[in-house]
């Protein structure tokens, strides 16, 4: 892990609620000068730690209306079909999200269509046609509860919060 002292995290945060600041903006909400706050965003950029910034976008208003959740399961796991389904996956823009889990599932993808007849298509045309894919099991999303972006980024040497349970 990256060492990230408080200022930081509080800069990892506010990028993270709005990357759209001024270096400015950003030294003023964290207490530095804009030439400090500048190069740790530089640094935090050139060793990983921020891979990037995007623009966060209502799938439904662009016509991404359906989400679905795959368990997938390979035949085989031997290192050649695995690397080929990983990269045919990585490939697939409509797949925007694929995890190896432990459990029934070898991978959960994250599958946005426009539609169930979109999906059906995809399921025959991409899915099936994976390398090594012999079992699919497809959930539809009735709702997103949460999806969210921000990382949850403590500073150092604090304690994880967890909202406690309400009863």
């Amino acid at each position: 892990m990256e060492e990230l002292d408080r200022q930081d995290v509080v800069l990892l945060n506010e990028l993270q609620r709005d990357s759209h600041q001024t270096v400015q903006q950003l030294a003023e909400r964290v207490g530095l000068s804009s030439t400090p706050c500048w190069k740790r965003i530089k640094e935090m950029e050139g060793s990983g730690v921020i891979r990037g910034y995007t623009a966060i976008i209502d799938r439904e208003k662009v016509g991404l209306a359906l989400c679905v959740i795959a368990e997938l399961n390979l035949t085989r796991h031997n290192q050649e079909v695995v690397a080929q389904f990983e990269q045919e996956v990585a490939d697939c823009p409509h797949i925007v999200g694929c995890y190896a889990t432990t459990g029934q599932a070898d991978y959960v993808i994250k599958v946005l269509m426009p539609d169930i007849k979109a999906y059906e298509r995809f399921l025959h045309e991409t899915v099936f046609k994976l390398p090594g894919v012999t079992h699919v099991r497809s959930s539809v999303v009735l709702k997103e509860v949460k999806a969210e972006m921000r990382l949850p980024i403590e500073p150092p040497g604090k304690p994880a919060r967890a909202k406690a349970r309400r009863g």
